[in-house]
């Protein structure tokens, strides 16, 4: 029987349990969209590339704006660009509508308002959790309108349709629609031994699960197996997935697996890891509760490589 660590409560995977009914059905109406939008209930978030604008207030501040005091924010030269539905909360409509990041960054100057990126929001806990997953979707599909603006068919202008949640072209009538970017991210194990890895970029002393984009073509399972084989060199059987989360940097989900390592022989390519090492059980138990004698530790709760730790280190019994 594999000893099981008390690491205290459990923390909120970042940007999940979402309480919008995307109402989907309602995209394809634009005389709708636009009695939504008068609605006295609706709200709007203003985005601005990384950075989100929001009413300061304790303990939380709200990213939730009316219309007409957006309208009043930004008007003139600093003008409000795409709008796209997100959905309602309960019967309330909500939205997400983008300005210019240097519009964003003037809006600073307001004392009533903080700007400030998502990542940020969400780490220091500076939003109610219910308003995360909203803004992930916002934030996601506004940057995915940032970057195609142009049909990727002909080259012509392409122009929002679908309440945001479509670009068509003009010139040749080809459709795009907003993707997703599938990324795995996994904990290779080999008894009671996990193996972690570390970018350049990482918190001095932390380290976290290895992760990579799934290519076309390639299952979840081919993935976890071939992006664990080039970056350290170890061979993996079983795969077992374990959950996925939203990860709007800019417009990934991140699918989090448990693997079965069947060497143990590190080749670390460090074009991709600063480092790779193997971890005991209880020296990873040590990392997460900041306990560890180097001072080392694993990553922040919000994220998912968090949870796919935790969860090997308090299962009864081993994975594989």
């Amino acid at each position: 029987m594999t000893a099981r660590f008390d690491l205290g409560v459990k923390p909120y995977l970042g940007f999940t349990d979402s309480v919008l009914d995307r109402a989907a059905e309602l995209r394809h109406d634009p005389a709708g969209m636009a009695a939504m939008a008068a609605d006295p209930r609706a709200r709007t978030f203003l985005i601005a590339g990384e950075l989100v604008c929001l009413h300061k207030g304790e303990p939380f501040n709200d990213p939730a704006f009316t219309f007409a005091q957006a309208a009043a924010l930004v008007s003139g030269p600093d003008r409000l660009h795409e709008q796209v539905f997100l959905g309602r909360n309960g019967e309330a409509p909500l939205f997400a509508v983008a300005i210019d990041p240097e519009t964003a960054k003037r809006l600073r100057d307001q004392s009533a308002l903080l700007v400030t990126d998502l990542r940020s929001l969400a780490t220091g806990s500076l939003v109610e959790r219910e308003h995360l997953p909203s803004l992930a979707e916002a934030k996601s599909l506004l940057g995915w309108h940032m970057r195609h603006r142009f049909c990727s068919n002909c080259g012509a202008p392409t122009r929002p349709a679908q309440a945001g949640w479509r670009r068509d072209c003009a010139a040749c009538g080809a459709e795009h629609f907003p993707r997703t970017d599938p990324v795995v991210i996994m904990l290779a194990i080999n008894g009671e031994q996990c193996l972690l890895g570390r970018q350049a970029r990482f918190a001095r002393g932390m380290w976290s699960c290895l992760a990579g984009f799934v290519e076309p073509g390639e299952t979840i399972e081919d993935a976890v197996r071939r992006e664990t084989l080039e970056e350290v060199g170890i061979v993996c059987g079983r795969v077992s997935y374990f959950a996925s989360q939203p990860w709007p940097f800019p417009m990934s989900l991140m699918i989090g697996c448990h693997a079965e390592a069947l060497t143990t022989e590190l080749k670390v390519d460090h074009s991709e890891l600063e480092d790779a090492r193997w971890f005991a059980r209880d020296e990873v138990a040590a990392m997460m509760l900041r306990r560890h004698p180097d001072g080392l530790t694993a990553t922040h709760p919000f994220a998912i490589a968090h949870h796919i730790i935790r969860a090997w280190l308090e299962a009864e019994q081993g994975l594989f």
